[in-house]
Parts: structure tokens; C-alpha cells; sequence
């Protein structure tokens, strides 16, 4: 009766599917009306959405269709017919001409049902012969082999000729050095598409390396590094021209580092801009490349990953006259993002806004930002002196990084002022004494300091793929959690689809706030411990980083092992 009913309802390979177990019949039926709705590939979906197995999907596809499985790894990736790569089935990673045989055209698929596989003969004037082989294998090959193409175009480059072009784009550039066209030659393009991607992944740092053999390409993603390309070692003076060229650094120095940046014009006139550190190394200069985006640096304040109390003490802080804000951390934990979302906050056209900052990285309309420029003179304290006679209302310090620049912050902050800074400390009570050590008097940095903010980053699970962790109990409460809660939990962990990186979309922050209270003023006045620090701010109910970690571990926005791997 069962299979009547699923007769009646699925048909073709969906009910081939069902039928193998592979899929419930509630899976396959709402699948169906999905890819049906859509128009798109069924088997892709499944695949995707990490419904069925592809190694299954594909046995169960070759006995459906009657094609050959085949396992593409061990085919001779030498006798790929290179002139059809440019097939649009294969620039869509759906299919690959495998080889060519007595007027026959042999082509791994995944999906046989796809429309644009009939298009094939006509375009080549072969008959086509379909092999079913497994989803990721076949992408996977797709990306080497399309990768290697861009490659071969730029290996044939002469270095007379790609010299000759950097020099041509370069010069054309004349209404504004900064910018460049994105259409040029071979090196031109593939160092175009490098950071066209890293845009589109949402990178925020390239690295071009060089060592003895080899040569390597590696984007940060949500703070990893993942290498995406390594191109012969031969190109790499042509990669390291264009990018001097580019952000306006002498091309014939190679003995001391250079720093520099430049704006990258996209096809839809959309720009990006890009910060540019080269440093020689022991076979070569390094170059990092980081990617300047204001949509990455501006957010709601609520948006951050503050609780609704830690959001709330933070704007009403930022909503009074004076004092001091400090936000603090190791490098890389958004401490700049959650200044500049404090600073859209505040700025309107009745405040008088004024940054120092090393370097500005994102301008902001409104607000008055300053270079520091040691060499120049132009140092954090003497922009803060200038600022003083600037009728300033809101000041931001980029960082405090000496006794100076403390001590002029906060007087700025005791003279009408509200000043938001950096300092790089682990947690917020640890800022206090920090301030004490440098020299700081007691009496002017509890009169002066009003909120602390301190955070680290971490990566957010792909709700697309997330899978669900186990851990023993003894392990959980180890970990921070209570013995109450634990029966109760549900965690998850990173999975794979095409909508992440490694089971991760995106980065939210883990904050620890910590306003200063009237207690913690006199405690601050006696010139007390991190530790007495601590205790206080335990008995003021302040969340410490752990335990705001621990509440977006609870709650499935991260892993377990992903908060760890931040506070190892």
C-alpha cells in the first residue's frame, strides 16, 4: 500500500530514490517541488543540501539512467580535450569532456537529466557518451583544471611583455594613480580575478608568498587562513610589479619594506579599497594585501553580538558628555569595528568629531580623521594636543600606546569630552592595571574611565549544514557549564556546503562590558588587583568573555571547539 502510494505521488529518479531507502519520502516529495519551482538540477539539490549521500546518488543514478559510474580520479587528466574547457557546462561545474574517441565525445556528469547536455553535439560536432561520477570529485577537478588554464595564458607571457604592460596600464592611469582598468593583459586579469574573489568570499587579507621552491596564495577568511592558489614560481615578479605598480611603491626597491594602498575600480563601477604591506623575506618579498570594506566595518551596535544589557550600557555611555570608552583585545579581534559602530552612532552634524588614527582605515563622512605620521611628527599625542584646540566634542585615539598619549586622552575626557580608545589587553579588569603599570594615576583614571569593553571573534556556524556535537558531561562542565543545564543542551559543529567556508558564514564578537561603577571607582582610587578587579566585577553580575562565548555556544550560533581554538 506504501508503494502504491509513493507511485502515485513521486516518479523517476525521485521515486528511484525513495524506493532505495536513500531518501524519505517526505524529503524526496518537498525536493521535488523545490527543484521543480525552481527549475534547477534535483540531484544538485540533494547534494547541496546534504539530503542523501552523492557516492549513493550517483550509484543509484547509473542504474537508473543505465550509464556507466565511473570514479574520475583515475582518469589521465592529459588527454582532457583542453578546447572544450570553455564549455558552458563546465564553466558551471556540471559536466567534463574526458576524452575524445572514434567521433565520440566521452563527458562526466552528475545530473544526465540537465537540458544544455543535449546542447554538447551541436557545439563540438561529437556524439556524446554520459559518465555518472560523484559531485565533489568532479568540481573539485573542474576548479584545477579552469585554474590552470588562467595559468597557462600567463606563463606564455614573455617578462618583456608583461613588464611593458604593468608599465602601459600604469601610465594610462592618469586621472587618478590609485585606480586602474579592469580589463588588460594575462597578469593584469589573473591578479584582478585574485582580488575579485577575495571580495566576493568576503576575504579580509591576501598573502603572496614566496619560498625556495614554490610560491603560495592564501585568503583570510573569518580569521583563517586558506590557501586558494599556487601559481609557478616563475610569476611571481610579475605578481609582485603589478601590485607595486598598482599602490604606487618603487618597483626597483626589494631590500627594505614597503607600505601602500590603492583603489580597485569592479565592472559594476563598484570600488574597493586596499591596504599594501611588502616585506622582503628569505627568498623573496612577502606581500599581504588587506581588504579595506565599509560595509565590514559599519554596523548596528546591536548587530555586534552584544546582549541586550551589554548593548545597552554601551549606548548610554556613548549618549553622555564626557568620560573615557576603552575597547580592548588582542590583534584582530574587531576592536576597530566596534569603534566605528560607536562613532556612526554618535555622529550627527551637531557633535564635532575628531580620530587619530594608524592608519585611517575607512573614511567616514562627518568626521575629521587624521594619519599618524611618525616620521612627519605627526604622533598620537600631538594630534591629541591639536585636537584639544580644535573645540572638539568626541575624540577617538586609535590606540593608547604610552603614558603620554594616555594622560592627554584623559584629560581630554575630564575637560568635557567623551574619548573612545584601543588598548591591547586580555580582558577588561586586566585594562585597569594595565593603565596603573604604565603610570597612570589612580585618582585621574577613576575620575576619568567610564566603560571597558573587551572581545575577541568568532565564527558563526552555517545554519545551511551545521551538524549536531555530543560531549560527555564531566567534559561539558569542565568546559564552564552548569551541571543543571547540561541534560538540556543541544551544540552544534561545523559541516560543508557551497554556502560556507569549512561550515562557517560569517564572525560575530564575544564581549565582556564592564562599566565603572561607583564600587569599582574606589577600588580603582585604592589602586587594587586584576584579581580584586575580578571579584567585583563577578559580584556587579558582569559576563566575563568565557561566559558570553558559552551563551553563543548554547545557543547554536558557534562551536564548542570554535570558542577554544579563540582562547587557546
Amino acid at each position: 500500500m506504501e508503494n502504491s502510494f509513493q507511485k502515485n505521488v513521486l516518479s523517476g529518479f525521485a521515486y528511484a530514490l525513495a524506493t532505495s531507502g536513500l531518501l524519505d519520502q517526505q524529503a524526496a516529495l518537498e525536493a521535488l517541488k523545490e527543484t521543480t519551482d525552481n527549475k534547477t538540477s534535483y540531484i544538485d539539490f540533494l547534494i547541496r543540501q546534504r539530503l542523501a549521500d552523492e557516492t549513493q546518488v550517483a550509484r543509484v543514478a547509473s542504474e537508473y539512467f543505465g550509464l556507466p559510474l565511473c570514479d574520475i580520479n583515475a582518469f589521465n587528466l592529459d588527454l582532457i580535450p583542453s578546447e572544450y574547457l570553455n564549455l558552458q557546462i563546465v564553466r558551471r561545474r556540471h559536466g567534463l569532456p574526458l576524452f575524445k574517441k572514434s567521433g565520440l565525445l566521452y563527458l562526466a556528469i552528475v545530473d544526465p537529466t540537465l537540458e544544455n547536455l543535449y546542447e554538447i553535439r551541436f557545439l563540438t560536432g561529437l556524439e556524446v557518451r554520459l559518465l555518472i561520477v560523484e559531485a565533489s570529485k568532479l568540481k573539485i577537478l573542474i576548479d584545477e583544471l579552469l585554474n590552470t588554464v588562467i595559468l597557462s595564458e600567463i606563463i606564455g607571457t614573455t617578462e618583456e611583455t608583461a613588464a611593458s604592460s604593468i608599465a602601459e596600464t600604469h601610465k594610462d592611469d592618469t586621472h587618478d594613480p590609485t585606480a586602474f582598468d579592469v580589463e588588460s593583459t594575462p597578469v593584469i586579469n589573473y591578479v584582478n580575478k585574485i582580488l575579485m574573489d577575495a571580495i566576493d568570499k568576503n576575504a579580509s587579507d591576501i598573502h603572496f608568498e614566496r619560498y625556495e621552491g614554490s610560491y603560495r596564495i592564501r585568503f583570510r577568511q573569518n580569521g583563517v587562513l586558506y590557501p586558494i592558489g599556487t601559481p609557478p614560481l616563475k610569476l611571481a615578479n610579475y605578481l609582485l610589479a603589478r601590485i607595486k605598480v598598482m599602490s604606487a611603491l618603487d618597483i626597483t626597491e626589494h631590500r627594505i619594506p614597503q607600505d601602500g594602498r590603492f583603489k580597485f575600480i569592479l565592472p559594476n563601477k563598484r570600488s574597493a579599497d586596499f591596504r599594501v604591506s611588502v616585506c622582503p623575506t628569505l627568498y623573496g618579498e612577502k606581500i599581504v594585501l588587506r581588504l579595506l570594506d565599509p560595509s565590514h566595518m559599519f554596523h548596528d551596535i546591536a548587530s555586534l553580538g552584544m546582549d541586550e544589557s551589554q548593548v545597552k550600557h554601551f549606548e548610554l555611555t556613548l549618549q553622555r558628555s564626557q568620560g573615557m570608552i576603552l575597547v580592548t583585545g588582542p590583534t584582530g579581534s574587531g576592536k576597530t569595528v566596534t569603534l566605528y559602530s560607536g562613532l556612526a552612532f554618535l555622529n550627527s552634524p551637531e557633535k564635532n568629531i575628531s580620530t587619530v588614527e594608524d592608519p585611517v582605515e575607512i573614511p567616514m563622512q562627518g568626521i575629521n580623521q587624521v594619519h599618524v605620521n611618525p616620521k612627519a611628527g605627526m604622533t598620537f599625542s600631538v594630534a591629541l594636543r591639536a585636537f584639544l584646540r580644535q573645540d572638539p566634542d568626541i575624540i577617538m585615539v586609535g590606540e593608547i600606546r604610552d603614558l603620554e598619549t594616555a594622560e592627554i586622552a584623559i584629560k581630554a575626557s575630564q575637560t568635557g569630552h567623551l574619548v573612545l580608545s584601543t588598548l591591547h589587553t586580555n580582558s577588561a579588569p586586566e585594562t585597569i592595571t594595565r593603565l596603573l603599570n604604565m603610570g597612570v594615576a589612580t585618582y585621574n583614571l577613576a575620575s576619568s574611565l567610564t566603560l571597558i569593553i573587551a572581545q575577541r571573534l568568532v565564527r558563526v556556524l552555517c545554519e545551511n549544514c551545521k551538524v549536531a556535537e555530543e560531549y560527555p558531561p564531566e567534559v561539558l562542565e569542565k568546559q564552564g557549564f552548569k551541571k543543571s543545564e547540561i541534560p538540556s543542551l543541544k551544540l552544534y559543529g561545523p559541516g560543508s556546503c557551497d554556502y560556507c567556508i569549512h561550515g562557517f558564514v560569517s564572525r560575530i564578537g564575544i564581549f565582556e562590558v564592564l562599566p565603572v561603577s561607583p564600587e569599582m571607582e574606589i577600588l580603582i582610587m585604592k589602586g587594587g588587583s586584576s584579581i580584586e578587579i575580578i571579584k567585583q566585577a563577578k559580584e556587579e553580575k558582569v559576563k566575563n568573555l568565557r561566559e558570553s562565548g558559552l551563551e553563543k555556544v548554547k545557543a547554536g550560533i558557534t562551536s564548542l571547539k570554535e570558542l577554544n581554538r579563540v582562547f587557546t
